[in-house]
């Protein structure tokens, strides 16, 4: 072993040890050992920023873009949405949406498809009386499985494809991975299927600052258009096209005030409603009967051109000076340039016209305003904002962009007609563009800790390989299996990185481990690529542990679930997937000498 194999080895070994420690952050982690790493020599210091430009990160940023673009466009909601009321328990549930999380995993970034999904689940089992601890983790777990069909599903696959070309010359294709990946996944589905029913029942779900937020019902003013639909006029029919999550208070017409209409009341052209629930229920039934916010025909005043419409929730301070003052009489449009959404009080239903309600010290409010007027008109009128999450009541929401751009990223990385980066950059700059997502909301999307810690590893882990160290690795290796069948070879390095993930990080881990597992590959003159299908599939199965994958850790607080909860369910899938991924990557990778 030379001095800088070691020096390299003892930098990564550190690294790992600190991951597998847990005291500081991923991010924080990756970036002191890329310093340290120039300080010792083991990274040259011209190639310390090559991650910040390698193609990885910009595939990995570009796909978190397009993934949020595409959550937002609404259009998996519109197509589950015929087949919820027939999902009326466990039993058909967990299939129905595992299977539905791991379709639109191999379009998008699984941890995103997950996202989208997660609300339809927890309103399927308020409806329904299902524990959401029964319905979550198989979700999650089927969002990772179904990550593996696709080159864009999961950060793995996408690491893996890019050391393929670094390591062979040629990175693997957008669905290279499928044959195996599609196997995984039924697997999976046949498995979570039948075992959901070991996971607990009854957990209080933990409480973010979003699900606190949202307890609070919110009142808001829409207008029947002109071009109403007469086969959903009654308030009955916006009742259930709401689930009954968002209700019809109160109904103005012709200048006469009906407090709670009754079910059969006709609504018509003209007609103005009074709507209280959640802002989610609300801009869903909005979205969904083509209803107009009462404000929405008045522009944002913006003061640059380059500005963006935000929506803030606000608290009325004590000294506010919209205390015992209405919208109106303020003229908060015309003095401030900001539009009154919607109110929420605690314990009080409002029966007037929302721009006459007059403001009491503790009441929440949504504004509509530009970026930049926004927090001077919160300073003028004594508001204080409340923790900030996604608002889009009455936005404008882009179904078919999303999708559209998504697809066509995905046939032209199919058909070779451009590289996945370009690819997927493109589709990125377009949805932005399209305006399908905002700019702002493009940067909230992008992983800031994911990328930094990819950009970071990647010359870290590369030390390895640069100073010969993942052929000394192989040598060693090479002794051990050498004369024994191949596919415990292959079985043996998807068991290293199953193991290492839940500590290192899946990004971290493909980093470090495929070009040991390659570089073993030659020494047994073996064909490299089954055992780049095993790291990757290996490192994206993550089910033992709530913090080793993001789809784990998302659904922990709503499903109740303790740490101990991932390895009832995750031990038997994890042994499952390494007792038939090794035959099923071998039969479609050949282990044959290259």
């Amino acid at each position: 072993m030379t001095l800088q194999q070691g020096l390299a080895f003892g930098l990564v070994g550190l690294t790992i040890a600190a991951f597998i420690w847990g005291r500081f952050r991923y991010d924080v982690i990756a970036v002191c050992a890329l310093l340290a790493g120039v300080v010792i020599g083991a990274v040259p210091a011209d190639k310390a920023f090559d991650g910040l430009s390698n193609d990885i990160t910009i595939i990995v940023g570009a796909a978190l873009i397009v993934s949020a673009a595409f959550a937002r466009s609404g259009i998996i909601e519109a197509v589950l949405r015929p087949l919820t009321p027939h999902l009326k328990t466990e039993r058909s549930q967990v299939p129905v949406l595992t299977a539905a999380v791991m379709a639109l995993s191999t379009a998008t970034k699984n941890v995103g498809a997950l996202a989208i999904l997660m609300p339809v689940a927890l309103q399927i089992a308020r409806r329904t009386g299902s524990s959401p601890s029964r319905l979550l983790m198989p979700m999650a777990f089927g969002a990772m499985l179904g990550g593996v069909v696709t080159l864009v599903g999961t950060a793995p696959n996408i690491i893996v494809s890019q050391l393929r070309e670094q390591l062979l010359g040629k990175p693997f294709g957008m669905y290279d991975y499928a044959p195996v990946g599609l196997g995984f996944a039924l697997i999976g589905l046949v498995f979570l299927s039948l075992a959901y029913r070991i996971l607990p029942t009854g957990r209080a779900p933990a409480v973010n600052i979003d699900a606190a937020l949202a307890a609070n019902a919110y009142f808001t003013e829409v207008e029947v258009p002109d071009d109403w639909n007469p086969a959903k006029s009654r308030i009955a029919d916006l009742h259930a096209m709401a689930h009954d999550e968002a209700q019809v208070m109160g109904l103005r017409r012709a200048g006469r005030r009906i407090s709670r209409p009754h079910p059969n009341t006709k609504v018509r052209p003209g007609d103005t409603l009074l709507l209280q629930g959640e802002p989610q229920a609300l801009d869903d039934l909005i979205k969904r009967a083509r209803l107009r916010l009462t404000r929405a025909h008045r522009p944002v005043v913006m003061e640059q051109p380059t500005e963006e419409v935000r929506v803030l929730e606000v608290v009325v301070s004590g000294e506010s000076g919209l205390i015992g003052r209405s919208a109106q009489q303020l003229d908060l449009y015309g003095q401030h340039g900001v539009n009154l959404l919607a109110v929420s009080r605690s314990g009080y239903s409002l029966k007037q016209h929302l721009n006459r309600v007059r403001l009491r010290a503790g009441d929440i409010v949504l504004l509509q305003g530009g970026e930049r007027s926004l927090p001077g008109a919160l300073t003028t009128l004594g508001l204080l904002p409340l923790a900030e999450r996604e608002m889009r009541l009455g936005g404008i929401r882009h179904r078919i962009a999303p999708a559209a751009i998504l697809a066509a990223a995905m046939i032209l990385v199919a058909f070779q007609l451009a590289p996945v980066a370009v690819a997927f950059f493109g589709a990125a700059v377009l949805v932005v563009a399209v305006g399908s997502i905002r700019m702002r909301e493009a940067y909230a999307a992008i992983d800031g800790p994911l990328i930094i810690l990819i950009a970071a590893m990647i010359p870290v882990s590369g030390s390895i390989e640069t100073t010969g160290g993942a052929d000394l690795i192989a040598d060693a290796l090479s002794a051990i299996f050498r004369g024994q069948e191949p596919i415990i070879a292959l079985i043996s390095i998807m068991a290293v990185a199953m193991a290492a993930t839940p500590f290192l990080n899946n990004a971290a881990t493909v980093l470090i481990v495929a070009p040991v597992g390659a570089s073993l590959a030659q020494k047994l003159s073996l064909n490299p690529d089954p055992f780049l299908m095993a790291v990757a599939l290996g490192a994206a199965c993550d089910f033992l542990t709530p913090i080793g994958h993001q789809c784990n850790t998302l659904v922990m607080g709503p499903g109740g679930y303790r740490f101990s909860d991932y390895a009832r369910l995750g031990a038997p899938l994890t042994l499952l997937i390494l007792i038939l991924g090794g035959p099923l990557i071998a039969w479609f990778w050949p282990l044959t000498a290259v």
